[in-house]
């Protein structure tokens, strides 16, 4: 290195050297524990301003409280509700010590010796509402009492903040059994009650002073999420997270003495009573307040946000489709039944669901005879099975995959399977072979005409030839939901759990050629403060146009000549299929026209909903399947709910026709196989009167040249029900008893 090198190195040091220094000299630490004080001294000065600032203000007055507002998708109102405040204030005497200790264990375990606030609690709710994500806990049962008392809910920086102010300064007002009593007796349990009083009277029917430890604590624990802690509408989730907490309350009564261990070890959880609906819920109100509600909680819009008031949510109801439906019920179904002096008539329960296809829009929704009667909306629930309206899945799934048969042919419509009843199937690990409808064989039969007569053979196979888990794959695409849904054979029957809501969704889907359509009845939530744009759900493409076009064409078939004919009518263009659950505990019609789809079913329960039953014996008509009251109930609304009738027809592009084998030789053609042709038409299809169940096989007669037959894969000898492939769920015994896949 050269000399003029060795400079400018030098000089090159040097500057770093000087700059090293420089940062060294800005950052000391006299001057950064400087910095650190100050910054403090400063964050004391304004926590002090603030201090003398904030004064407690006036209660927030409870008795200022608006109602609630749900209106129609015209802006006519359906309901009002929170007109007053459930609530009626208790001494604290009243209540016993032990289900006081009960909510101090379970919100703020050191209540009576802390100043009234949570510092790293606040904090931490601060720092998570200034990142936007939401409501934090850890805050003193003060605090909570403040902000019940004095503030709003709203969760905001400066609402954080005035209430450590204020919660400061109570705490000094106040004596505990004061702050205790007020935060009791203010704060929101659900069910509509405000207050302890209230709560005890919703849970328990009893008064608050007749409260004893078990239900304290189960009150208690309440607090934390009441909506999602309610065990009568609770996920299993929630149950078990509500259990959890019971738990952890009593053991912290424990911890602090106010409960001994072989007192704790007597206490059984215990179980609120079925909530009351409240007054103004009747008919069908209540069932679609209840699914706004829900739709709202997902939205971020919580039971405690709702019970503030001042909101107005607008569903997306049309009120005169809503009045169709009612009606179509009331006329095809309720009319009928002896409820009263028919024990058959007493458990039968329907519900429906009525989407617009292009926009995923509930239009008018069904939850059973009346709100205040049966609490659980026939609509939403997902506890039965949708039966063969489940064969249209497998079908789209084997339309999207390209799936072949086994002797490799495209299924499609034209595509021929063996209808035998009890035929096993070929080429899966789980043998099943069901039996059809009445144990009726068809022999040789089109995908479409298998459809028409919802032949459980020939989708038993079909789902084979897919695979099971393809098919599930479809279907939850589709958006049926992933309940009790094993992957094997049995499935193609429909034996997973889904409610009217969904399948209207699924069936909306292959309306929308197969674009995604999600149901939702919630158009907007208004507040004075805030205003709640919904979610709109996504519209990606589920299935391809062809595969969901083909599936429509196939369901026109099952109502124009098959066992969905009680919808047809010349007033409208429809698709659909039927459904009948093992046992007949359930009956399904699933339909759409071009512009409206709607999913009816008829469910058997029994022991106050506890039981599924047999439909069969409703107002004395034999066996209720789909293609009955469900199938006539879709009839009736459609026309109702499409002004008489519309002249629009399915646009299908692209419908797959499948492939046919070439006949076989006829040495190789089986002597008595049933013909296609005899595959019977609308009159021929089996009555809801056992008397008129037509006999067990067609008569067989030559096939005409015209007619496509194939040649049957190989099978194994008949296989008796496999108990494996039951899994506990109903319907899903291979052999069954003829009534599954009406």
């Amino acid at each position: 290195m050269g000399r003029a090198d060795a400079r400018r190195a030098q000089a090159q040091e040097s500057r770093r050297a000087a700059k090293s220094g420089g940062i060294r000299r800005l950052f000391t630490w006299k001057k950064l524990l400087g910095t650190f004080f100050g910054i403090v001294l400063l964050g004391m000065g304004a926590f002090g301003a603030l201090y003398l600032y904030v004064d407690v203000p006036a209660a927030n007055a409870m008795a200022e409280r608006q109602s609630n507002v749900y209106k129609y998708s015209d802006g006519t109102v359906l309901a009002r509700t929170g007109k007053g405040v459930n609530r009626q204030i208790v001494d604290l005497g009243e209540v016993p010590k032990k289900v006081q200790h009960a909510f101090v264990a379970a919100e703020n375990k050191t209540f009576y010796k802390d100043q009234g606030v949570d510092l790293k609690g606040t904090t931490r709710a601060l720092l998570s509402t200034v990142s936007g994500k939401g409501k934090q806990g850890g805050s003193t049962i003060t605090q909570q009492y403040v902000k019940n008392y004095y503030l709003t809910q709203d969760p905001t920086v400066s609402r954080k903040l005035k209430e450590l102010v204020i919660s400061l300064k109570i705490d000094q007002q106040k004596s505990k059994d004061e702050i205790l009593a007020g935060y009791i007796n203010t704060a929101y349990y659900g069910r509509g009650a405000s207050g302890i009083q209230a709560a005890a009277q919703a849970y328990y029917g009893v008064d608050a002073k007749d409260l004893n430890v078990s239900q304290g604590a189960y009150l208690a624990s309440l607090l934390q999420a009441p909506s999602q802690y309610d065990w009568n509408s609770a996920t299993p989730t929630g149950k078990k997270l509500v259990k959890e907490r019971w738990a952890y309350t009593l053991r912290n009564m424990v911890e602090m003495d106010w409960l001994t261990e072989s007192e704790k070890a007597k206490l059984k959880f215990a179980y609120p009573q079925k909530p009351k609906p409240a007054a103004g819920m009747e008919g069908q109100t209540g069932y679609l307040v209840e699914a706004a509600n829900k739709e709202l909680e997902k939205q971020g819009v919580t039971e405690e946000d709702r019970e503030a008031g001042g909101w107005t949510f607008t569903l997306t109801v049309d009120k005169k489709r809503q009045q169709a439906l009612e009606k179509a019920v009331d006329d095809q179904l309720e009319s009928k039944l002896d409820r009263e002096g028919s024990k058959v008539d007493a458990t039968v329960q329907a519900g429906a669901t009525s989407v617009d296809p292009k926009t995923g829009k509930v239009v008018a929704l069904y939850g059973g005879e009346d709100y205040i009667k049966h609490y659980i909306s026939n609509a939403t629930r997902q506890d039965y099975q949708p039966a063969s309206t489940f064969k249209p899945l497998v079908l789209a799934s084997a339309l999207e995959n390209e799936s072949t048969t086994q002797d490799g042919s495209l299924i499609g419509l034209n595509t021929v399977y063996d209808g035998t009843s009890k035929r096993p199937v070929v080429g899966s690990d789980t043998p099943f072979n069901p039996q059809n409808e009445d144990d009726r064989s068809y022999g040789p039969i089109s995908v479409q005409k298998a459809m028409n007569s919802s032949v459980n053979s020939v989708f038993a196979q079909m789902i084979v030839d897919v695979t099971p888990s393809a098919a599930k794959q479809t279907a939850l695409d589709l958006g049926v939901p992933d309940k009790n849904f094993p992957e094997r054979p049995a499935v193609s029957l429909g034996t997973m759990n889904a409610s009217t809501w969904d399948m209207a969704g699924a069936y909306a889907t292959l309306d929308n050629h197969g674009r995604k359509v999600t149901p939702h009845i919630l158009q907007s939530a208004e507040h004075r403060d805030r205003t709640v744009n919904p979610e709109k759900p996504k519209r990606e493409q589920a299935i391809s146009r062809a595969s969901a076009d083909t599936v429509t064409k196939a369901l026109t078939g099952v109502v124009d000549a098959g066992s969905g004919s009680a919808a047809n009518t010349s007033a409208y263009d429809a698709a659909g299929k039927t459904g009948t659950s093992e046992d007949n505990k359930s009956a399904w019609f699933a339909g759409y026209t071009p512009e409206l789809t709607t999913v009816v079913a008829l469910f058997g329960e029994g022991d106050g909903g506890r039981k599924q039953v047999s439909l069969t014996g409703t107002a004395n008509s034999g066996r209720a399947n789909g293609g009955g009251f469900p199938a006539r109930i879709w009839a009736d609304y459609t026309l109702g709910a499409l002004g008489g009738g519309s002249g629009k027809t399915f646009d299908l592009q692209d419908v797959e026709r499948g492939e046919v084998p070439a006949p076989p030789t006829p040495s190789d053609t089986p002597s008595e196989e049933p013909t296609e042709s005899e595959e019977p038409t609308p009159s021929d299809t089996p009555s809801e009167t056992p008397s008129e169940t037509p006999s067990e096989s067609p008569s067989s007669s030559a096939p005409p040249t015209d007619s496509p037959t194939v040649t049957t894969p190989p099978t194994s000898p008949e296989l008796p029900p496999q108990p494996g492939e039951d899994d506990g769920q109903p319907g899903e015994r291979p052999g069954g008893n003829g009534l599954l896949g009406e």
